[in-house]
């Protein structure tokens, strides 16, 4: 479709937009669809970027965090905790080195055992929390150096289960993204029924237009303003109503996890925008298609 084709469909004729009617099945139909859409796709949008980021924190902050636990005797415990806090305190990218408190390892226990787990008289190793800095520490040298110097050490680096986590935050984002496009072929398959349903009731009046000279494209130009305009209208009012539903989520929380935040941030307000516009894009590419397709067909 060459610049002049787009120009003069873009540009409106009162004379040529009489040729679809202004109400009806047809306009109702386009303006809720691409409202119903446009509203979909800001929620698919906002789980795309709140998965993104969501991956991204989760990767940096277990990357850095990792756990050493003390499997010792009770009357060797403290001194191995000892020499493993002064064995971290030594280790390059190694940023913070805290033993856990008898109080802190209850709490950690107590989702699964109760808040009444008598910490004392059970024999719970020492735990000490690590915090890697940039960069950050060699895991496998500071191993083999804990084998030699603190024999009940045992390091966790939460390897074993950061992998599926960002996995599945990101799966998430591509889930996301597959239903915006989703979302947008559906937008245009029920805009070109609509527009095949205009194109077919007003056939009679395209017959007439065409004994009067009126040319394919002219008549293409009228099916594809209107419909294009309905999408646009119905695309910014769900576009709306969209991030109104947003703005009402409740924002990201340490105590809701991942079930919060799924809204938009900074710039990223602004993202929904397109949405109207692409709804448009896709309008009038679904019914210039429809309305070549059909044209043809009654000729």
């Amino acid at each position: 479709m060459s610049k002049g084709t787009i120009r003069t469909l873009i540009m409106a004729d009162s004379q040529a937009d009489r040729v679809v009617p202004p109400s009806g099945f047809t306009a109702q139909l386009t303006l809720f669809v691409s409202g119903a859409m446009a509203f979909l796709a800001v929620f698919a949008l906002a789980l795309s970027l709140a998965s993104g980021r969501l991956a991204d924190r989760w990767a940096s902050e277990l990357a850095r965090a990792a756990t050493l636990r003390i499997n010792a005797p009770a009357d060797q415990v403290a001194a191995q905790t000892r020499a493993a806090l002064t064995i971290l305190r030594q280790t390059p990218g190694v940023a913070e080195a805290r033993a856990l408190t008898r109080e802190e390892q209850a709490a950690l226990l107590a989702p699964w055992f109760g808040a009444d787990l008598p910490v004392d008289a059970l024999p719970v190793p020492q735990l000490i929390e690590i915090r890697g800095g940039e960069p950050g520490y060699d895991a496998q040298g500071l191993r083999l150096r804990l084998v030699a110097e603190v024999p009940g050490a045992v390091l966790d680096d939460h390897t074993r289960w950061r992998a599926p986590l960002v996995d599945a935050a990101h799966s998430l984002r591509r889930l996301a993204l597959v239903s915006i496009l989703l979302i947008g072929g559906a937008t245009a398959a029920m805009i070109t029924l609509a527009a095949n349903a205009a194109l077919a009731a007003n056939a009679q009046v395209i017959e007439v237009l065409r004994l009067v000279g009126a040319r394919d494209r002219y008549i293409a130009g009228a099916f594809v303003r209107r419909f294009t305009l309905r999408a646009l209208i119905g695309a910014a009012v769900g576009m709306v109503l969209g991030m109104a539903g947003v703005m009402l989520l409740p924002e990201a929380s340490d105590e809701g996890g991942f079930l919060t935040g799924l809204g938009f941030q900074g710039l990223g307000w602004l993202l929904p925008l397109v949405i109207p516009v692409l709804g448009a894009v896709v309008a009038f590419a679904a019914t210039w298609a429809a309305a070549r397709r059909t044209l043809k067909e009654l000729t």
